[in-house]
């Protein structure tokens, strides 16, 4: 049986890079809400891109899922484009430390070992899949909340820090892990490519084409496209280039 057309798509609620996104983006929000003043930020640009680039890194994981089915390259971009997108968050957050005077945790910290340790409950896709993945989500970031609603806005940047260096390793991975399927079973374009000469194939056993002397296989007419017959057709072997049989037209 051929392999599929088209790939699954559309899994991005399984994924941990999501769910992490996710929690970084509500967590931005709640971030520049809290600490984000308007006296600092009368025109809510340093608020709005900071949001922005939380709101790309989740939907761009949602789009790049998605776009999977037909395009493995787009799929791999949209994912580098989410990875990007929380890298430009990271830079925000540790500037607003900087502007403090305080140092993003170091990764041998106890704060930020105790952050890394924790994860979301493995999920469960089902058929109503909005209503109960927003139920799982709010019942799996609880572990969570202490740090990111911390009355200490270096706590809660410090936070987020650990968690976008966490969603960007994921990212990463993912990235890894698409190119190797790219690279192991190629993308929509060569699976229809490859459907089209199945089909053309399965005609020409109904023809009256001759069997290849080599490996006797229905041939199929071609055209050469250089050397002294460039230009005139020929039968060449269905199984090429394992097997380069060929017989002029009028020997048919």
């Amino acid at each position: 049986m051929p392999s599929p057309l088209f790939d699954k798509s559309g899994g991005f609620r399984k994924l941990s890079s999501f769910h992490f996104a996710t929690l970084i983006h509500l967590g931005t929000i709640s971030f520049c809400d809290r600490f984000i003043s308007f006296r600092k930020d009368p025109l809510g640009k340093t608020a709005g891109q900071m949001v922005g680039a939380a709101r790309s890194g989740r939907q761009n994981i949602i789009e790049g899922s998605e776009r999977s089915a037909t395009s493995k390259e787009t799929e791999m971009k949209l994912t580098d484009v989410a990875r990007a997108s929380l890298g430009e968050l990271l830079g925000d957050f540790e500037i607003f430390l900087a502007e403090r005077g305080v140092l993003p945790w170091s990764e041998q910290s106890k704060e930020y070992q105790s952050l890394k340790s924790l994860n979301f409950p493995p999920y469960q896709h089902s058929n109503d899949a909005s209503h109960q993945f927003w139920k799982w989500y709010h019942a799996g970031k609880a572990p969570f909340m202490p740090w990111l609603e911390s009355k200490d806005p270096c706590v809660a940047a410090n936070a987020l820090i650990v968690l976008i260096r966490r969603a960007t390793a994921m990212l990463a991975a993912q990235m890894r892990q698409q190119g190797d399927a790219f690279l192991a079973g190629g993308g929509f374009r060569e699976r229809l490519t490859q459907r089209r000469v199945e089909a053309r194939d399965t005609a020409l056993e109904k023809t009256d084409s001759p069997a290849c002397p080599k490996c006797g296989q229905p041939m199929r007419r071609r055209t050469a496209r250089k050397g002294p017959n460039a230009g005139k057709e020929f039968w060449s072997c269905r199984g090429y280039p394992d097997c380069n049989g060929t017989l002029p037209i009028e020997a048919q």
